[in-house]
């Protein structure tokens, strides 16, 4: 696990220093080792930095840049399967002065070119230079667990694992794209592929670009979607092979994420999706793994007596600490650091505080991310199912009608139900709900803190929304409604929230974050596979339940999902309420011109006095604020 950066710089005006500074301001990712390389050509100086988290092959010979023959590679993130396409590799003669997955990479890469991503299974961010060709690669794995960013305008191509490389560059260009800001405000994140700045992007995941430096073409292919896995007819299979056949896939999925030279931990919470990876894990291992849990005092937001109960089950070195007041005053100021674009994820705050706990002990932690999208966990599945059924039973010539009634109509003056909690939001979405021709635009709606026109009486700046992956129109008959919404929801929230929470949260404490619930091949299985499987007699997450029993007692299981939640209601009307008083003040917001400021202090002091239901939409706009402060002042 490691941070990157470079340019490829047509002006030829970027020089080491340039490249030096972009590099080191990610020295949190790879405090070890750094590595620089210039290449001032005739088309353009090309820039590769490299900071090194020491994971496998501890010796200087995992040193990145790394070169063979006309090729040059910086990487970030893990190959798992490296030594058995070593062992491919050496049957073609290659030979190897490391035990390093990068050098692997380097030499398929020589062998198959850009072909050899499909032999990968791991996590990376992998950027390689052929200066024989005048050609740069850039590869983002699968599921987009390591993050990779690039700007081009004047001429200046730039490229990183974090935006605040970027900043360290004298020719960058910060103007804020509002339309990102509107999507930030719609889900609390910014899809891919964009992102808070203008002329800025995210290369999405499971796709690559190459750079032709002679002519200045970029172009952006795919290699690998979800989406086709899911498009394929589903596998006419019965449960019990659907369950041996996953429990087999998750068996070498974890096995191989505990490869490493380092000792390696497991964030453990107490619900399935970390209880299994454990429990795997654990029953094929004498020597106890290390498990780490964040806990909160507050009733209704504590998991961590089911983590001991299951840690104390399967035996495992357990460690656990109670997140309180103190400690998010002490890391909400580093957030907007910590993720270096808007982000609104509140459980960012435990994340970075286990990974901190965790890299007390351990360089390399396990999250079991990815089990919710995958096999079908969340309420809100259940929410646009019973939406879906609801409208359905309004004839289709109705609906539009009655929307613009129900537009019509101020939530707030409707009697009795405006005294309900949330009431205004949820008749707000229910209006838009009307609209929606199929499950995944109901994901979408319900996937949203602010409506559009919410977010267009918030802002002064005039908005587009922006399309992202909610809008994929390529799912095809063999999805039904449920299947459907996984699909979506992996290339939506899981990625450009979930796992970018992850990755910025471990990374920051320096310690690698691996995803063994996130093994390509797992996915490719499980989402041919009919949705009544997954989610079977009113049991979510049914598959992943029953294999889980196999391991645990169900006693120890079976309770209500929770979650990693967070009680920002209490926080913020206690010790935390400053925040809101300093960075929501009328003369700040004025001062800034973003915001329309009577439309933020009225949600402000309506939390304030009482009403719960803004709290997460003013997080929201607190989160901007602080980086608005440490990165446009």
């Amino acid at each position: 696990m490691c941070g990157l950066a470079g340019f490829i710089d047509f002006n030829k005006k970027s020089n080491r220093s340039d490249l030096e500074k972009m590099t080191d301001v990610l020295y949190h990712r790879g405090p070890n080792d750094s590595g620089y390389e210039l290449y001032k050509l005739q088309d353009a100086n090309i820039g590769l930095g490299h900071r090194r988290l020491s994971i496998l092959d501890l010796s200087n010979h995992g040193r990145q840049p790394m070169n063979f023959q006309d090729y040059s590679i910086v990487f970030n993130g893990e190959i798992y399967n490296f030594r058995e396409i070593r062992r491919e590799l050496e049957n073609c003669n290659y030979s190897f002065s490391s035990d390093s997955d990068t050098e692997v990479i380097l030499k398929a890469f020589h062998k198959w070119g850009v072909k050899s991503v499909d032999k990968f299974n791991g996590m990376f961010l992998i950027v390689i230079f052929d200066r024989k060709k005048n050609h740069l690669t850039i590869i983002r794995d699968r599921a987009g667990v390591k993050p990779c960013y690039y700007y081009f305008e004047n001429d200046l191509f730039l490229f990183s694992s974090e935006l605040k490389s970027f900043h360290e560059h004298s020719s960058f260009e910060r103007n804020i794209n509002f339309n990102s800001l509107g999507d930030y405000l719609q889900y609390g994140y910014i899809t891919e592929p964009n992102s808070i700045f203008e002329n800025t992007y995210k290369l999405e995941s499971g796709f690559y670009l190459e750079i032709n430096i002679s002519s200045k073409k970029i172009q952006k292919n795919k290699y690998w979607d979800v989406i086709d896995f899911y498009n394929k007819p589903k596998i006419k299979i019965d449960e019990v092979e659907a369950l041996e056949e996953i429990e087999k896939l998750m068996i070498s999925s974890f096995n191989y994420r505990m490869v490493s030279d380092v000792p390696v931990g497991i964030f453990l919470s107490g619900g399935y999706d970390s209880s299994i990876v454990t429990s795997i894990l654990q029953s094929e291992r004498t020597e106890k793994l290390n498990t780490f849990t964040i806990g909160f005092e507050e009733k209704g937001f504590d998991e961590a007596p089911y983590a001991k109960a299951i840690a104390n089950h399967l035996g495992t070195n357990h460690t656990e600490y109670y997140c309180t007041q103190k400690d998010a005053l002490e890391i909400i100021p580093k957030l907007c650091d910590v993720f270096d674009e808007p982000f609104g994820d509140i459980s960012s705050i435990p994340t970075v505080l286990v990974s901190q706990l965790a890299k007390r002990d351990v360089t390399v932690s396990l999250s079991a991310d990815g089990g919710d999208e995958i096999f079908a966990g969340y309420s809100k599945y259940d929410l646009c199912l019973n939406y879906s059924k609801k409208f359905d039973k309004i004839p289709t010539v109705l609906r539009s009608p009655l929307s613009s009634v129900m537009s019509s109509l101020n939530p707030k003056y409707i009697p009795y139900f405006n005294k309900t909690y949330n009431f205004e939001t949820k008749y707000l979405k229910a209006t838009n709900a009307l609209l929606a021709k199929n499950s995944v635009e109901l994901l979408k709606l319900t996937s949203q803190y602010f409506t559009r026109n919410q977010i267009n009486n918030l802002l002064k700046p005039q908005i587009s929304i922006l399309k992202s992956n909610f809008d994929l129109k390529t799912l095809n008959n063999n999805n039904d409604s449920l299947n459907s919404m996984l699909a979506i929801d992996y290339k939506t929230y899981m990625v450009d929230d979930v796992l970018a929470k992850v990755d910025r949260a471990t990374m920051s404490a320096s310690l690698e974050g691996r995803e063994p619930l996130l093994d390509y091949r797992l996915i490719e299985f499980v989402a041919q596979l009919p949705s009544e499987l997954k989610y079977k007699n009113g049991i979510k997450k049914y598959l992943l339940k029953e294999i889980t029993h196999k391991y645990l007692p169900k006693k120890l299981m079976d309770r209500k999902k929770m979650g990693f939640g967070v009680p920002i209601s209490d926080w913020f009307k206690d010790e935390l309420k400053e925040y809101f008083m300093t960075y929501l003040s009328k003369e700040r917001l004025e001062k800034e011109g973003i915001f329309n400021v009577d439309e933020v202090i009225l949600l402000r002091n309506r939390f304030l006095n009482g009403d719960n239901e803004g709290v997460r939409r003013l997080w929201f706009i607190l989160m901007f604020e602080l980086w608005y402060k440490k990165w446009m002042s």
